[in-house]
């Protein structure tokens, strides 16, 4: 067999993504109120912990269940937002509602006919997956929009966004082959989207939206329950952050550098003061380099991500090939002729945060991973 038909066998065969945490938690034995708590973890660590997904609460949990504690503060604390965001804490920049729409009584969207409607999250409806490895994944059974997500995240990856028009008419065009094109509420499928108007945020500003509350919480009984903690079960309880507890820290392992180097510069000081430029090999990665990339200075910000002239094909520096993909619209394609101009992948730091490709000598903020 040719070589390079070959090697390019073995790459494919090898693109396997595998769920990786991308923070560090430490489980801190002291009992401290919710502020103090934060301070704490601030001077010491990142902020108090965070939790994007699963993977997060179950490798959280270790950690809270050694240490043996009632009741553990994480960074989750009340505060006034009302508006509209996607399962992955993305902002609604796309809009995409019928007119009329919303109406303001109801806090879960569906897509009707090409447009989204606001309907009462406890209707149930067909609903849409989206999946990392697959792509889009319609589940011919009704449930509740929050049952919905919960299937979403156990069998595939969360309920689908629509953030721009093409992902706009690939759900319709999906709903249209399953359902068909009829305004009878057969055809209004759950999307991802919901009004966030439970006026909780993570105290290092992560848009993360995952949610682990105990059933009945948050109750605010009798009044200040402001802050949350979790119990030995990883279940989630607001409760007043007067109260002392131990608590528990998140060390980010993504690092933005707001340093101007060139790609080879931004490699070499991340693998001379931490370990490598990042490499983004799944959707889970990408959620936490849009969390930090927005502390950027430039533009667009470095990432490991390369392109491989000979086999022409990107590969990341850890040797991962690209299976997971964001490229913005015209970017990521094969390059004719790679001596004319080296080009190495970069993340927008604002937008829709998507990768483009950009001359290796170009000067950007960079990420760096410190595990």
């Amino acid at each position: 067999m040719d070589q390079t038909l070959f090697f390019t066998l073995l790459l494919i065969a090898l693109c396997s993504v595998s769920e990786c945490v991308q923070r560090q938690y430490h489980f801190i034995n002291e009992r401290k109120t919710w502020t103090e708590a934060q301070r704490y973890c601030r001077e010491n660590y990142t902020d108090l912990a965070t939790v994007d997904n699963m993977n997060d609460m179950n490798e959280m949990n270790k950690s809270v269940n050694d240490g043996g504690a009632q009741f553990v503060w994480i960074g989750l604390q009340k505060t006034g937002r009302d508006e509209w965001e996607w399962p992955s804490g993305e902002p609604v920049l796309y809009l995409n509602w019928a007119t009329g729409q919303p109406e303001g009584r109801d806090y879960c969207a569906v897509m009707f006919n090409g447009e989204w409607h606001d309907l009462a999250c406890f209707d149930t409806r067909h609903f849409i997956c989206n999946n990392t490895n697959t792509g889009l994944v319609f589940v011919n059974e009704t449930l509740n929009w929050r049952d919905a997500q919960s299937y979403c995240r156990q069998n595939h990856t969360d309920l689908v966004s629509v953030r721009n028009q093409n992902e706009s008419q690939q759900v319709e065009q999906l709903i249209n082959i399953m359902v068909g094109a009829t305004k009878s509420p057969k055809s209004q499928v759950w999307i991802g989207l919901f009004r966030v108007r439970d006026s909780w945020q993570w105290s290092d500003q992560s848009d993360s939206s995952f949610r682990y509350w105990k059933s009945g919480e948050p109750n605010n009984s009798g009044g200040g329950e402001n802050c949350t903690a979790v119990n030995a079960q990883g279940e989630w309880f607001d409760v007043s952050c007067t109260n002392q507890y131990s608590f528990m820290c998140h060390e980010d392992k993504l690092i933005v550098i707001r340093e101007n180097l060139t790609w080879s510069e931004a490699l070499r000081y991340c693998r001379q003061n931490h370990v490598d430029l990042v490499s983004v090999h799944s959707e889970d990665i990408q959620r936490r380099v849009m969390n930090v990339v927005k502390r950027a200075s430039t533009a667009e910000v470095w990432l490991g991500l390369h392109n491989y002239c000979i086999m022409n094909m990107w590969l990341w520096v850890s040797g991962e090939i690209v299976c997971y993909q964001n490229w913005a619209p015209g970017n990521g394609t094969k390059q004719e002729n790679c001596s004319l101009e080296k080009r190495k992948g970069a993340v927008q730091s604002g937008g829709d945060q998507r990768w483009i490709s950009l001359p290796e000598t170009y000067k950007l903020n960079f990420i760096c991973s410190r595990y």
